[in-house]
């Protein structure tokens, strides 16, 4: 796989941005759920500017901290916005978070890690998928489509559609297409990257064009 350092950049950049943003956003939002947004941003480049070029830190590797840690809180947060929070089902919120919880422990019955974070990326996009179909569903039979862009659950959804559900064969088939197909994998981690800097846009256009009551 080549790398593609200038998309990197962009994708790390762009991200930053999106979590400033926020934090500038964050006054305003104080009041509102959306606040927590902004802290699962900053919490995202905080991972990141930890993590970057480093495969292990404090002695513990860096699929490791991502399969139980980095991973799980951004799912079950996208749960919590998406489930909880947008279509208002504490029910729907609590089954998926179980459900993908429920895959860590498969770490004891598997020879490495990459299998489990083949499957913590798997099951977790799964559900990420039906919750983003559901909130489709709900926001095109609102009248308020008509004004999309005040929505920021307009742009979120396009940015998760476009990175994690989009990514997700790269993803749970990375070391499969690292050793059979590397014109493939090239090809998806050019996706990755580009899909990553739209998702951070869209995140970004969310603060500056989305309604906090939305």
């Amino acid at each position: 796989m080549h790398e593609h350092p200038i998309l990197d950049g962009l994708r790390l950049g762009l991200e930053i941005l999106s979590a400033l943003v926020g934090l500038v956003y964050l006054p305003k939002l104080r009041n509102s759920y959306w606040r927590w947004f902004s802290v699962y941003l900053i919490f995202i480049v905080f991972q990141e500017m930890i993590w970057l070029g480093k495969r292990s830190f404090l002695g513990i590797l860096d699929r490791d901290y991502y399969a139980y840690i980095g991973i799980p809180i951004q799912y079950i947060f996208l749960y919590w916005l998406y489930a909880y929070k947008s279509l208002r089902n504490k029910k729907l919120f609590w089954i998926c978070s179980l459900i993908y919880l429920s895959n860590l422990p498969l770490r004891f019955f598997l020879e490495d890690s990459d299998q489990l974070y083949s499957i913590n990326i798997g099951i977790g996009t799964i559900l990420l998928f039906i919750l983003v179909i559901i909130e489709f569903l709900k926001q095109i039979k609102n009248e308020n489509i008509l004004q999309f862009w005040n929505n920021k659950m307009f742009y979120i959804n396009i940015g998760v559609i476009l990175f994690y559900v989009g990514t997700f064969p790269f993803m749970v088939f990375f070391d499969y297409f690292k050793s059979n197909h590397e014109v493939i994998m090239d090809g998806y981690y050019v996706y990755f990257l580009i899909a990553s800097c739209l998702m951070y846009l869209l995140f970004t256009a969310s603060f500056i064009w989305g309604s906090q009551k939305s």
